[in-house]
């Protein structure tokens, strides 16, 4: 992953594409520029793990739970990966509501 990071740099440090009618100019001058970088950098980390947030904020060096931060604030959106953990669509949603299962709520006796 270390090899990995310059490749990221410089692909986040790539001149920025041109901006469609509807997007807006991102914000001028040093603070502007540096958003737009960590913006670039985590969209390419993201490219490169295939989505995998857990991957990316490692590669990066963040915490998880930042790097979601950082994703809300700069707009980032990378749908999050296919996985078994992912129920499809129709099933009870895992809301854990009482008698979803058929079983009823757990008895104080039941508890460990």
């Amino acid at each position: 992953m270390a090899q990995a990071l310059p490749r990221m740099l410089a692909m986040a440090s790539a001149p920025p594409t041109p901006l469609s009618s509807t997007e807006t100019r991102p914000p001028v001058g040093f603070h502007g520029a540096v958003s737009e970088f960590k913006r670039r950098l985590i969209e390419a980390t993201l490219t490169q793990v295939g989505g995998n947030r857990t991957r990316a904020a490692r590669a990066l060096g963040l915490q998880r739970t930042y790097l979601l931060r950082l994703m809300r604030e700069f707009e980032v959106r990378i749908p999050p990966p296919p996985g078994p953990w992912r129920r499809a669509s129709g099933g009870n949603g895992g809301n854990g509501a009482p008698g979803a299962d058929g079983g009823g709520p757990i008895a104080p006796s039941q508890r460990h």
